[in-house]
């Protein structure tokens, strides 16, 4: 049985959806500024990201952070 993550702001949101929210908010060349990876700097793409991402524990935390830290516009 899973316990229910009342406490995971992320919880039910995809690394998909959270990069691409990302992306559109701050476009890739603000976003690599604030997370410096290559995959974000040089000839980024959703799909290269994930991959990258999806394999890089450190990488895929930093771009949750950010996610939590952005004040989105209502």
């Amino acid at each position: 049985m899973t316990q229910p993550q009342a406490n995971n702001p992320l919880h039910g949101l995809t690394l998909e959806f959270i990069l691409t929210r990302l992306v559109d908010y701050y476009g890739w060349e603000q976003l690599g500024r604030h997370i410096e990876v290559r995959c974000f700097m040089f000839d980024p793409s959703i799909k290269s990201s994930l991959k990258f991402l999806r394999h890089t524990p450190w990488a895929r935390a930093k771009v949750e952070e950010l996610y939590l830290d952005t004040r989105w516009p209502e």
